[in-house]
């Protein structure tokens, strides 16, 4: 296992990745408006086991790819950005229309579209890769046990994962919810927006990048 004050460097740097507001953050406040907090809860959820795969995938060696083939990060920059694109005409659509009265009908539907945005933000984004390649590189060496690898990956999944079901959960839960859902169109717009700004700015760095290591954030 890794030593304690490595850990708890680790989890730290995790931890301030995860609370970066971006994309993530949006999501996940998103489909807490639609779904409530379980819905929240289970995009924060998925989104970690997308976080889980990337941080798998580096302490296997396997991000090291994108950064020898920057190629293979463009490409996936780009199916990214247009994933965005998406989300921001689904939520500018849902922004036209009076937020329905919560259906029990329709709670499958919305735990399933929170699930796969979620997952899909995070599974989606190769800075993911970078970030825990720079990160990992600290800590990684080539006698390292399968035990300290797993340790590494479940904290950033762990770490990840809690943070934005707290988020749902404390969201989901206040009395500032009723308000965002009055509002909900402006919540929608706004978060069309930030996609759209998000994803144009994934685009133009994905087509002029360069193979250096990207900052530390996850968000």
């Amino acid at each position: 296992m890794l030593p304690l004050h490595d850990w708890l460097l680790l989890a730290s740097i995790c931890a301030l990745g995860a609370m970066t507001p971006g994309i993530s953050l949006a999501v996940i406040t998103r489909h807490t408006l639609h779904g409530g907090h379980r819905a929240g809860a289970l995009a924060g959820i998925t989104h970690a086991l997308g976080i889980g795969i990337w941080a798998a995938a580096t302490v296997t060696g396997m991000a090291v790819l994108f950064h020898r083939y920057p190629m293979l990060e463009t490409g996936f920059s780009l199916v990214g950005a247009v994933f965005l694109l998406w989300m921001a005409w689904k939520s500018w659509q849902a922004g036209r229309h009076p937020l329905p009265p919560p259906d029990p009908d329709s709670q499958f539907k919305q735990l399933h579209g929170a699930a796969w945005d979620g997952f899909m933000v995070a599974f989606l984004n190769p800075k993911v890769a970078l970030f825990f390649l720079a990160l990992f590189s600290q800590f990684l060496s080539a006698d390292m046990s399968l035990v300290a690898r797993t340790q590494m990956v479940l904290t950033s999944m762990l770490i990840d994962g809690g943070w934005y079901v707290l988020v749902a959960m404390m969201l989901g839960r206040s009395r500032f919810l009723p308000w965002l859902r009055e509002h909900h169109h402006w919540v929608e717009r706004g978060t069309a927006v930030l996609l759209v700004v998000i994803a144009c700015s994934v685009a133009v760095q994905a087509l002029t990048a360069d193979t250096s290591l990207p900052a530390l954030t996850m968000g």
